[in-house]
């Protein structure tokens, strides 16, 4: 079964001891026992992940410099990766809203010089504003004048110092998804813990995508499975949030699920393949 991983990043050495050493992120670190991931050399990953079906996956760059310095820029690693595998990654540009026009045009730098660079990517708990906020629209804007798709991050943000996670709940969302309704909108973790309420928004959205990486077991988390296999059976996309869940792992989770053998199909591949304009 071919395979595309809508959140994944490769777990170098550099990407593994980053984030073991972040402060953003060590509460969570250490409840995931994170110390235990392995590295491994770039070349070596991307043969493990031919031999484990993934065609491609999705590197989300992030930039979050000016509320949070420590998680300044994410894109280097990101066009770094995905120009030394091209064929197999698929880089989304993190983009800080509070930068302005700074970022607008590093953006427009960023998909135009590079085309590996396919899409934008925001965390609006760490903008620490709302996802409809005024300060985000030209970057919508830029997405659509692009033609690009915009992942957001959202869940629980668990152990994140002071994000709200209010900031990423899907009903501020489906404000972008009607104000752009040409704008390609990703619903990273599946705007968890407001599992209907996402699910809704997607449904009642023609352009909007859900992934739910991390939260496919959590409570009320049977409910994407069920509307996969119902109202939105061409929205849900495969995700493992690799490295913090290891992609094999996401992968046997996925085969175990109750989805109709042809709705596993769209997740697992389809879904993305279209999204991104792929057809091989």
């Amino acid at each position: 079964m071919n395979i595309i991983d809508f959140r994944f990043r490769p777990n170098t050495h550099e990407v593994v001891s980053g984030i073991q050493n972040s402060k953003m992120f060590k509460d969570l670190c250490e409840s995931i026992n994170f110390h235990e991931r392995k590295s491994q050399p770039l070349d070596e990953i991307v043969k493990d992940m031919d031999e484990a079906g993934i065609k491609h996956a999705v590197i989300t760059g992030r930039d979050c410099e000016s509320t949070y310095s420590s998680m300044a820029n994410g894109n280097g690693s990101v066009l770094e990766f995905c120009n030394a595998y091209p064929e197999k990654f698929v880089g989304f540009w993190g983009v800080d809203p509070h930068k302005g026009m700074d970022a607008i045009r590093d953006l427009d730098k960023a998909v135009t010089e590079n085309t590996t660079i396919r899409g934008a990517a925001v965390d609006p708990y760490l903008a620490k504003i709302y996802a409809n906020d005024a300060k985000y629209y030209p970057v919508y804007s830029k997405c659509c004048e692009l033609g690009i798709p915009i992942i957001f991050t959202t869940g629980t943000a668990s152990f994140v110092p002071e994000a709200v996670i209010d900031h990423v709940a899907p009903r501020y969302i489906d404000f972008v998804a009607r104000d752009f309704p040409e704008l390609k909108i990703i619903m990273s973790h599946g705007g968890y813990p407001w599992v209907n309420e996402a699910i809704i928004v997607a449904q009642r959205n023609p352009n909007v995508y859900l992934e739910i990486s991390e939260y496919e077991f959590w409570p009320q988390a049977e409910a994407y499975v069920q509307a996969a296999n119902t109202l939105i059976p061409e929205k849900l996309m495969f995700a493992s949030a690799h490295p913090f869940v290891d992609y094999h792992e996401a992968i046997e989770k996925y085969e175990k699920m109750a989805f109709n053998a042809d709705v596993l199909e769209k997740v697992m591949y389809g879904n993305a393949a279209r999204l991104l304009g792929y057809e091989d």
